[in-house]
């Protein structure tokens, strides 16, 4: 009996980053069938709209045949039931990372008993990128193109010169 296995990558991805795509990369080598969710997040405050966030992961989906992007809002646990999801990905830069997401992961294991949360690192290369870090450098003058693909640069690139216009 052949199983389609459904993997769930949620964040923000505000903007999503070559470890993000590292991430998507290596999680598209071992599902079937892997979904970006990218999060409403109502309770934070993003650079960019949603829309603009769904285009940028739509951009990094785009070079796998088996990676797709979609929305969500509410509890992760509720999208990864209602896609069929039965694993969740998430990414893991250090222990700092690593201390939280064990937290998140048995929740969500208390949730959503059947659906297995595991955790990838990125290349060592890409181990110290965040989205904050590069919204940070981005908006303050520095070099962030090492670490996002061409498109997330040059979004980055548009919202620096809409801050200055203003």
């Amino acid at each position: 009996m052949s199983r389609h296995v459904i993997a769930v990558y949620p964040g923000t991805f505000d903007p999503i980053t070559l470890g993000h795509e590292d991430i998507v990369r290596r999680a598209a080598g071992l599902f079937d069938e892997v979904i970006i969710a990218v999060a409403m997040a109502h309770h934070k405050k993003t650079l960019f709209t949603l829309d603009e966030r769904l285009e940028l992961a739509r951009d990094a989906a785009s070079r796998y045949d088996n990676v797709s992007v979609a929305p969500f809002d509410g509890l992760v646990r509720d999208f990864v039931v209602a896609r069929g999801g039965k694993a969740m990905v998430r990414g893991v830069r250090g222990v700092t990372d690593f201390d939280y997401e064990a937290q998140l992961a048995g929740m969500n294991r208390n949730l959503a008993p059947d659906v297995e949360t595991i955790f990838l690192t990125p290349a060592a290369t890409l181990q110290s990128v965040s989205s904050t870090l590069i919204r940070e450098i981005s908006q303050l003058g520095g070099d962030v193109a090492p670490y996002v693909a061409p498109l997330v640069l040059q979004r980055l690139m548009e919202k620096k010169r809409a801050r200055q216009a203003v």
